[in-house]
């Protein structure tokens, strides 16, 4: 297999030069180019076609966020994923309703990064788990309903088996791995994956975790 081609764009020269010598390290990753900020990196992407931009959110001239804005404008390549310091609600949220498809914090080891770029690459979300918590607690969601209440109807007509996919993939797992759990075939969880995107207006894996935290179908919460 070619490796997966990777941009990196870090306002910081030391983390910059320390993440690229970690990219450069890892099997099946090729880093392609670096970035001081956003409109260097929009340039770089334009010019290298990398598969994955590895974005900061804080940086001058153009700040991540709207970089990975941009991107998502120009198409579905490249993938971004915000590798930040910051893990507040406002950026994890702000760079996921933008476009990008992972969230890491930096003090995310080389084996984490590498996983997210994989996992983002073949069309899954990679969200720290921390970034997760953030998510919840952003989005307010309901508490669940009290034993012997009844449970709120589905938003969007899911259908019981939609959600409970929903919650999976906001658990982050694969499509293999949903086919796995609920001993199914993986195109019937493929298909069941195209109608929540289609019900809910998801373009992708991240903005389908964003909508189940949102709407509260996560865990047990999706069965009732």
């Amino acid at each position: 297999m070619a490796p997966l081609r990777v941009l990196l764009a870090d306002d910081q020269r030391v983390v910059r030069e320390g993440l690229a010598m970690v990219l450069g390290m890892l099997d099946g990753i090729e880093l392609v180019g670096t970035a001081a900020d956003g409109e260097e990196a929009l340039a770089l992407a334009a010019e290298h076609d990398p598969d994955i931009v590895l974005m900061d959110l804080r940086m001058p001239r153009l700040d991540g966020t709207e970089a990975i804005r941009r991107l998502a404008e120009r198409g579905p390549r490249p993938k971004a994923i915000a590798l930040t310091t910051y893990a507040d609600d406002a950026s994890v949220l702000g760079a996921l309703r933008a476009g990008a498809k992972g969230y890491l914090t930096k003090d995310a080891g080389a084996e984490e990064i590498r996983a997210a770029i994989e996992a983002v690459a073949r069309g899954d979300a990679a969200l720290d788990p921390a970034v997760q918590h953030h998510v919840v607690a952003a989005l307010s969601i309901p508490s669940e309903a009290a034993p012997g209440q009844a449970a709120a109807p589905l938003p969007d007509d899911l259908t019981p088996r939609e959600a409970e996919v929903l919650a999976l993939i906001a658990e982050g797992l694969t499509n293999a791995e949903i086919a796995e759990r609920l001993v199914v075939s993986a195109a019937t969880v493929k298909s069941h994956v195209n109608h929540i995107f289609a019900k809910t207006g998801a373009r992708d894996r991240a903005q389908a975790v964003v909508y189940a935290y949102a709407n509260g179908i996560t865990g047990s919460s999706s069965t009732g």
